[in-house]
């Protein structure tokens, strides 16, 4: 079987829309997570949930890496200055891809290698960790930084950080 990351974002003429695609990308496949990890503790690996793993490693590997980048090379910049509470808003926001990316170290290699499970507990605890922080950053973001950005970027500049993030996926295929 073949395993490809499938882009959540499609449209990079707006560097918001880029935004909530992977926000939306990351909440069902949190839940698919949390699901496949169930799946894995009520039947035990087989070939069909292994290759689910991988796959879902695939994915974050890639997905998390674009999504950070992209915030951190195309929105963010845009905000440097702008307030006390943006500056705020964005540390904070770079702490949650920090405490996501820890999170994710510690799965990844379990996701990457689904014969190493061995012990279900851990990576119930490992996928319920990581969804948590991923999902409690995208509420974030969506409540408290994306409708103050669409009322602070103008159309050139949410196309100027849609550029950007285009730009990142060339560098990094």
């Amino acid at each position: 079987m073949e395993f490809r990351f499938t882009d959540p974002a499609t449209d990079f003429s707006d560097g918001i829309k880029v935004i909530e695609s992977y926000h939306q990308d990351f909440l069902k496949r949190g839940s698919e997570l949390l699901g496949l990890a169930e799946e894995i503790i009520g039947q035990g690996m087989n070939e069909n949930l292994a290759n689910r793993c991988v796959d879902m490693h695939c994915h974050y590997f890639h997905a998390g890496r674009l999504h950070h980048l992209d915030e951190e090379q195309g929105l963010f910049p845009l905000l440097e200055n702008q307030s006390r509470l943006f500056d705020g808003i964005v540390d904070l926001l770079i702490q949650d891809h920090e405490e996501i990316e820890e999170d994710w170290e510690q799965l990844a290699g379990m996701l990457a290698d689904p014969e190493s499970i061995t012990d279900t507990s851990l990576l119930r605890d490992l996928v319920k960790a990581f969804e948590k922080t991923q999902r409690e950053h995208v509420i974030r973001e969506d409540k408290d930084l994306l409708p103050k950005l669409e009322e602070l970027l103008t159309i050139e500049q949410r196309q100027q950080a849609g550029e950007v993030m285009a730009k990142l996926r060339k560098l990094t295929s």
